[in-house]
């Protein structure tokens, strides 16, 4: 009988102490946070989920750029057979909103180019006007600046164009100017290399003066004056005259008449020959 009273006191003792531990495991348990305390394959399934939502962002964020990539490239492209059909080519391009509401947008442009050799800023406002499912634009607001005093004959011009806010005749004429110009450039270039003891450039092979002289006639001179002028409304015209520089004993020599009448016979070979072979037509005269 006392064996088994020793017994039961002896298990006793030993569930007060596992009771004891249970108790202090349950306190450190509770002191911990509850990452510490999750179990294992619970922590493992939250870290595989992790992994998938950080794997698809990263997948969504490589279709996204690729559409931006595709984007970028079909505006490039856009923008580079626009440059090629108008010869425009913008540099920087700054937008603005000023206003928006249910009703409209208004907002500020500024754009910064070159069209051949003929660098630009344009300053503009577009203003939307929504009435019902209807939407209209205007322009408002148009300052240009340009460089005016290599460019007079654009000057008048861009008064009349600021004055409209017609923004569409503006780069059109500028083409056109620009493109006559060149043309103009590329012609007393020509001349200049083909005959250069005849032909000269005093300021350079932009310049709107061309110079002719006989190397044996010095003091003879020969100046052809080839502008570009531009009226108000955006018409383009090339205007190219014949001015002469002959010293007074020169004159003297009978020649006189002949010599003033080179300016209305240059103008006649300029509409029979065009301009390119009445020059030169011109320049064989002034080499024999």
């Amino acid at each position: 009988m006392e064996g088994r009273v020793d017994q039961v006191a002896e298990m006793e003792a030993e569930l007060s102490s596992l009771q004891a531990q249970i108790a202090t495991l349950k306190a450190v348990q509770q002191s911990q946070p509850p990452s510490v305390r999750l179990g294992g394959r619970i922590r493992d399934a939250l870290l595989r989920m992790g992994e998938e939502l950080r794997g698809e962002k990263m997948r969504q964020e490589e279709v996204e750029l690729s559409r931006l990539k595709v984007e970028l490239e079909e505006l490039e492209k856009e923008l580079s057979r626009q440059t090629r059909m108008n010869g425009v080519t913008l540099i920087n391009c700054i937008t603005e909103t000023v206003k928006r509401s249910d009703r409209g947008l208004l907002q500020r442009f500024c754009l910064t180019g070159h069209c051949s050799d003929i660098f630009f800023q344009v300053e503009f406002q577009v203003r939307e006007s929504k009435e019902g499912q209807m939407s209209e634009r205007t322009i408002s607001n148009l300052h240009v600046v340009m460089d005016s005093t290599e460019h007079r004959d654009f000057s008048g011009f861009v008064s009349g164009v600021e004055e409209r806010g017609d923004l569409l005749i503006f780069f059109r004429t500028l083409r056109t100017f620009s493109e006559n110009l060149d043309n103009r450039r590329r012609t007393f270039q020509h001349f200049q290399e083909k005959y250069p003891q005849v032909v000269s450039l005093p300021g350079g092979c932009r310049s709107e003066v061309m110079t002719l002289h006989h190397p044996q006639l010095p003091g003879c001179i020969l100046l052809v004056h080839w502008s570009v002028e531009v009226t108000r409304e955006g018409g383009v015209t090339p205007k190219i005259d014949l001015l002469t520089k002959i010293p007074e004993t020169a004159l003297q020599l009978g020649s006189a008449q002949a010599i003033e009448g080179a300016p209305e016979a240059f103008h006649s070979l300029l509409r029979i020959l065009g301009t390119e072979a009445a020059l030169e037509s011109l320049i064989m005269a002034v080499s024999t």
